[in-house]
This record gives structure tokens, C-alpha cells and sequence, in this order.
């Protein structure tokens, strides 16, 4: 709410992943008090028009992606358009309606959830996307919310560079920008955003963090499989520097993740090069968004369990570049950021793009006219 106060949106998407936490079958009830909350709020009570679009139904592991997309339009904006994928037309987007359980039979909406046989370790998964397209004022664009696959093992991880579970990420995203580009429906910009698990080259910064070090290998006695790598200081009496086991990355000195926003870090982001000729970023400036501490008095502090990485991200097409409308002076109204630094908001903390789009910018055929651009 305080960053909706200071930036005042009058188009928001708000895109949510692992809707009802970790143990979604005990915590899933809580949901409806959640959103009831966000929709009658004194802070949105401006946003007259919405679309909530939540997959509650984790019974269903065929199609259970935990996906929750929100949108919330601006009592100011008129002429909103949602596009109706099934009838392949837009239909004017009035009042406020909320959908759940199962989404499949929902036209507004695009949703999938990743074959089985993209992340072969888990029993099942709930990775997958959701995707919807908006019209304001002649221009037309997708928002598409995403959840990637996590690392299973640091150890695994830090194998080999690029680690496996990268490829795997870059096969999962691939698919679904191959999906919304396809021949079904007419192409428009696009912005994907969620969690995209993107980590840092695991061996590549172990190697550069603990370069002076020495490692020892603990394996178990009765597989041999190794299940810890300690790093210890040549010197200063042998001092940790890094325990690395599955779900540990115990690293000595957090703050090379926190100074300066970590971005001593960014060379090691790799995941995203990949796709430069088919996604834009802008630049970040904000610390790695993952794992941090769910204790509620450590808003700060990672856990140590995987390495901070910038796993929460919002992409976009190049001509989706095209509709960040550029300042004529110097008011900064493009702003890349993440939400709550100091606060403990679970072991992601969210991120946001806040941004004008010039009117008829989605459309390339479409006259831009002044009078009509909107925020």
C-alpha cells in the first residue's frame, strides 16, 4: 500500500507465486481474507475496475500452478480492454470479479503448467505461467506471470557452469516466450514477471568469493556421495569461510550480498544473456531478492540455505521497450526497485516497475495522440 500511495498507479499488475505458501493444503484458507482485503482496502478504494485470477485448486496436480494474478484499474482510465482468448476479441473490462479453483475454463486468460518431464527430480511441480492481454487506449500488450524452477542441490549446482538446473530454466522460459509469440493470436508487446529462479554461476562465484581458500570434502560413510564442502582460509588459523551442502550456503560475511545492492555480484548473473535478443531488462539497483530470512525481526538478513540471487524479475519484449514512454526532463519516472527492504515479507521480497506508456505505442499502425497518454 505505501508503494501504491507513492507512486500511484492507474494500471497495476500485481503478480503472485506459491499462492497459500509452502503448506498451500493448511494455509490456502487464508487467501480469500488476503484478497478481500487488498480489493476493499482504503488504499485502493480509487481502483473501481479489478480482475483477480487465483489457482486455489491443489488438488488437481495436473493443472496446480499457485499462480495468483491481480489487476487493478484506476477509477480515471477509461476505455480498458481484456482480451477474450477464446473469442479472440477484447471485451470492456467493468466492476470487479474475482476467479479461482480452476482457471482452464476461463477465456481471459492463458494458463500452463510445465510437462513433468522438464524438472525429472520432482515428484511433480507447480511451476507454470498465466498469461492475460489488456488494450488502454490503442495499445495492446501481454502480462504474463511466471514461476521457473528452483536449484534442488547447491552441490549439484555448483557442479558445473552453467549448472543444470539453468539449462533446464532456459528450456522452461524459451517454451513460454515461443507460446505467447505463436501463430494463435495477433503478436503484442510483452512483459513477463514473477519468479523467475534465475541464481548466480554457483561455481564462478564460490571459486571468486573463496579464491584464497582451501576445500575439504565430507562424504557420507556409507555411499560415498558428497553431501558437504567446507571452504577454509589458507591462514588465519584455517578460519570458514563457505559450508556448502545441499540446502546450506553458509557463507561468512553477508554483506558482500548487501553492499553497494550486491552488485560486486551482477557479473555472475548470467541466466538472462541467453535471451538478450528477445528480452530487455533495465538495470538493476536493488540487493538479490532471495532467500531471505522468514523470521519477522530479520527484514534484512538472508538465510543460508542457497545463494542470494536475483531470482524476482520483470522482462520484457524490445517492443515493449518501445511503450516506456522517455521523460522530456529529468523526473525520474521509470523506477526498477524492490518492495519492503527492511521488512520481513517472506523469502522473496517482491520487486516492481513503475512506468508511463505513450498511447498507441502497443500498435504500430495507431496514431499516438498527447491527449491520451496515460500512467
Amino acid at each position: 500500500f505505501q508503494v501504491v500511495h507513492t507512486h500511484k498507479p492507474h494500471f497495476m499488475a500485481l503478480h503472485c507465486q506459491e499462492f497459500g505458501g509452502k503448506n498451500y493444503e493448511a494455509s490456502m484458507s487464508h487467501v480469500d481474507k488476503f484478497v478481500k482485503e487488498l480489493l476493499s482496502s482504503d488504499a485502493m478504494k480509487d481502483y473501481n475496475r479489478a480482475r483477480v485470477y487465483l489457482d486455489e485448486n491443489y488438488k488437481s496436480q495436473e493443472h496446480f500452478t499457485a499462480l495468483g494474478s491481480f489487476y487493478f484499474l484506476h477509477e480515471s482510465l477509461k476505455n480498458i480492454y481484456q482480451f477474450d482468448f477464446k473469442a479472440k476479441k477484447y471485451k470492456k473490462v467493468t466492476g470487479k470479479e474475482i476467479y479461482s479453483d480452476t482457471l482452464e475454463s476461463t477465456p481471459m486468460l492463458e494458463k500452463e503448467k510445465f510437462p513433468q518431464d522438464y524438472f525429472p527430480e520432482c515428484k511433480w511441480s507447480r511451476k507454470g505461467f498465466i498469461r492475460t492481454r489488456w488494450c488502454i487506449t490503442d495499445c495492446a500488450f501481454d502480462l504474463v506471470n511466471i514461476h521457473l524452477f528452483h536449484d534442488a542441490s547447491n552441490l549439484i549446482a555448483w557442479e558445473t557452469s552453467p549448472s543444470v538446473y539453468s539449462g533446464i530454466r532456459h528450456k522452461a522460459l524459451g517454451y513460454v516466450l515461443d507460446r505467447i509469440i505463436d501463430q494463435r493470436f495477433e503478436k503484442v508487446s510483452y512483459f513477463v514477471f514473477g519468479d523467475f529462479n534465475f541464481r548466480l554461476d554457483a561455481k564462478a562465484v564460490v571459486e571468486t568469493l573463496c579464491a584464497k581458500a582451501t576445500m575439504q570434502t565430507i562424504r557420507a560413510a556409507d555411499t560415498n556421495e558428497v553431501v558437504k564442502l567446507i571452504f577454509r582460509e589458507s591462514d588465519n588459523d584455517r578460519k570458514v569461510m563457505l559450508q556448502l551442502e545441499k540446502k546450506l550456503f553458509d557463507y561468512f560475511n553477508q554483506d558482500v550480498f548487501r553492499d553497494n545492492n550486491g552488485t560486486a555480484l551482477l557479473e555472475f548473473d548470467r541466466e538472462l544473456s541467453v535471451f538478450k535478443d528477445r528480452l530487455y531488462e533495465l538495470d538493476i539497483s536493488f540487493p538479490p531478492s532471495y532467500p531471505y530470512s522468514e523470521d519477522s525481526s530479520q527484514g534484512k538478513q538472508y538465510m543460508n540455505t542457497r545463494c542470494p540471487a536475483w531470482c524476482d524479475r520483470i522482462l520484457m519484449s524490445h517492443s515493449a521497450k518501445e511503450l516506456i514512454l522517455k521523460s522530456e526532463n529529468d523526473e525520474k519516472i521509470v523506477i526498477y526497485d524492490h518492495i519492503g527492504p527492511n521488512v520481513c515479507m517472506g523469502d522473496h521480497k517482491p520487486v516492481f516497475l513503475s512506468f508511463r506508456i505513450a498511447a498507441g505505442a502497443g500498435k504500430p499502425i495507431a496514431n499516438v495522440h498527447k491527449c491520451c497518454v496515460v500512467q
